[in-house]
């Protein structure tokens, strides 16, 4: 197969991350101010490990301490960071990746290729708990090619590859005689780190010595605080103790758009709720029982009534309709008691009674989806037994555990991302145990698939496979509902690849 730089070119316009929603800013970045920001999930477990698994308050960290080899600009555009440029070779097996020179740490140690290679080996090997292993899975090796280039040959070809280091967890961190601390502050990032509690909060200085102060690093100063609770954390906004809110109260943002000199933003996203079944446990081994439960969940009311409207209905399978490989051609499943009765009739039961372990921790509003999910499926024959998990360490005990559980995604870098990450069988996060060989023979197919067409193709049937045989019941994709002091400024657009401009917000937000 060849491969001119042209089609390469065209290659990465036509990944790119181009899922951004925004409002224009009102004036143009400056300099000063001490940002306060108070989100809604933590956990005493999360540390700085970059192959931890983190919720926002160990997202935020990565984006504004560290930094990825590339990145995306504010109209989602694919750029470069801690890599100036990269070249494929002409099969798409091998990457070639010229560093930035001239990168310091924070603590002055200047930035080399083995910084790289021993960063990106990190989410690498079979004892690698990383979330970011499966990305990496195709990578042969990763070797450095004097102090600033880096060669990484992969087992077959990936025309997306280069996209999937803007992963999040994919920041380089100093390392010595091969080996990288893991929870070391150090970081390229456009702020120090001064200070942190695990899942509680953390504190920020500018970094002065950032090589790119022109665009990122706009405040002296900014700290984060975990708030679960709702009304607390509405309060501090409105109180003037923090001055950006993520995971608004939706039941309260009329009432705060009346507040004085406080805005609230909605942005659509490819984010989703879901209810992942284990397909390895009795009775989700059963298909009939997955298309059942299904059926069994009316998305609309959960859309009204959970998201007030903040968000549009998912269809089991996780690509945003807004993506360019989304199949418009796959029904929307609708709340179908008969067709319930129907396919627990083919899986010979009369009725079917199932536990669902969940917790605000899994996305906010999961207890009120889990109990109208309750009342829908009694209508249909099956009852749930809805348990409410504590929200602390809910992700370490409950998901990947339980056989049926809450857990929310953001949106995927790419669609070879997400089929990669959620449901190939070697995946660590791979929450319905999902192992389709026809599966991960698409997903390597589309890798090497040059024709954007073709490619749309192949994603498609990834998506009916899903939809129709897999074990995510997906009721809702979310809009980022944000609130925030008025003078908290951003860019005219915004990522949409996680929660608060994908979770740049302190890297990239600034203070009039």
């Amino acid at each position: 197969m060849t491969f001119s730089r042209r089609t390469f070119l065209q290659g990465t316009t036509a990944v790119a991350l181009a899922s951004s929603f925004g409002v224009k800013a009102i004036a143009a970045p400056k300099r000063g101010g001490h940002l306060r920001v108070a989100v809604a999930t933590g956990s005493t477990t999360d540390s700085l490990d970059p192959t931890s698994t983190p919720v926002t308050w160990g997202f935020i960290n990565l984006a504004t301490s560290r930094n990825t080899l590339v990145g995306t600009d504010h109209a989602g555009t694919l750029i470069p960071k801690l890599a100036e440029s990269w070249e494929p070779s002409s099969d798409l097996k091998t990457w070639v990746l010229n560093l930035r020179k001239g990168v310091t740490f924070h603590s002055g140690k200047t930035m080399t290729a083995d910084d790289v290679v021993n960063s990106l080996n990190l989410h690498r090997g079979e004892n690698t708990v990383s979330p970011a292993k499966s990305l990496l899975s195709p990578v042969s090796n990763v070797k450095a090619d004097g102090a600033n280039r880096v060669v990484i040959s992969l087992e077959s070809p990936n025309v997306n590859f280069v996209n999937l280091l803007r992963d999040d967890f994919l920041v380089v961190a100093p390392s010595k005689d091969g080996e990288v601390d893991r929870t070391s502050t150090d970081g390229t990032g456009p702020y120090v780190l001064e200070s942190w509690e695990a899942g509680r909060s953390l504190r920020y200085k500018r970094y002065e010595n950032f090589w790119d102060l022109n665009n990122y690093g706009f405040f002296d100063s900014a700290e984060v605080v975990v708030i679960q609770d709702n009304a607390a954390r509405m309060n501090a906004l409105r109180s003037g103790q923090v001055d950006l809110v993520n995971s608004v109260d939706l039941k309260t943002v009329p009432m705060l758009k009346r507040v004085p000199k406080i805005r609230v933003e909605d942005t659509p996203s490819g984010m989703y709720y879901g209810l992942p079944m284990l397909t390895d446990v009795a009775p989700f081994n059963d298909n009939n029982v997955r298309l059942a439960l299904k059926y069994a969940f009316n998305r609309q009311e959960a859309v009204n009534k959970v998201l007030l409207g903040h968000g549009t209905a998912g269809n089991d399978h996780p690509i945003f309709a807004n993506d360019k490989f989304n199949d418009p051609t796959i029904p929307q499943r609708e709340y179908d008691p008969d067709k319930v009765r129907f396919y627990l009739d083919k899986a010979g039961l009369q009725s079917l009674e199932i536990p669902l372990n969940v917790a605000e921790a899994g996305f906010p509003g999961a207890v009120d989806t889990a109990q109208l999910y309750a009342s829908s499926a009694a209508a249909a024959g099956i009852k749930i037994n809805v348990t409410r998990e504590p929200d602390d360490d809910y992700y370490e005990r409950v998901w990947l555990k339980k056989p049926f559980c809450a857990a929310y995604w953001n949106q995927a870098i790419t669609n070879d991302a997400r089929f990669t990450e959620a449901f190939l069988p070697d995946a660590p996060w791979n929450e319905t145990h999902y192992n389709n060989p026809r599966v991960t023979e698409l997903v390597v197919k589309a890798r090497s698939t040059l024709d954007e067409g073709a490619r749309a193709s192949i994603y498609h049937e990834l998506q009916r496979i899903i939809h129709d045989d897999g074990g995510l019941l997906n009721p809702m994709f979310v809009n980022y509902v944000w609130a925030m002091k008025d003078n908290v400024k951003r860019p005219e657009k915004v990522s949409t690849l996680g929660d608060l401009d994908g979770y740049e917000c302190i890297a990239r937000w600034w203070m009039e």
